[in-house]
């Protein structure tokens, strides 16, 4: 039986964690021949307070700096 164990920092929608234990699924059904009633997937969702690279919480490098666009901040990286 597969165990699959994924780890997120951050958070993900309902939809975005089904599709991506159907994907996970889908793949150890095709690639191993198993059962999909064989396969386990656990998400787990790490805050990014709780979680660092580098020597910096991850929360801090991607908090926007004073006088940034939070939003220009997301999505330029």
């Amino acid at each position: 039986m597969p165990f699959v164990d994924i780890r997120l920092a951050g958070n993900a929608t309902k939809e975005q964690k089904a599709a991506i234990v159907a994907d996970v699924t889908r793949s150890l059904v095709e690639r191993l021949g198993k059962s999909p009633a064989a396969v386990q997937v656990v998400i787990s969702e790490i805050s990014t307070e709780n979680y660092g690279s580098g020597g910096q919480l991850i929360a801090d490098r991607d908090a926007p700096k004073a006088g940034e666009d939070a939003h220009a901040a997301v999505t330029s990286r």
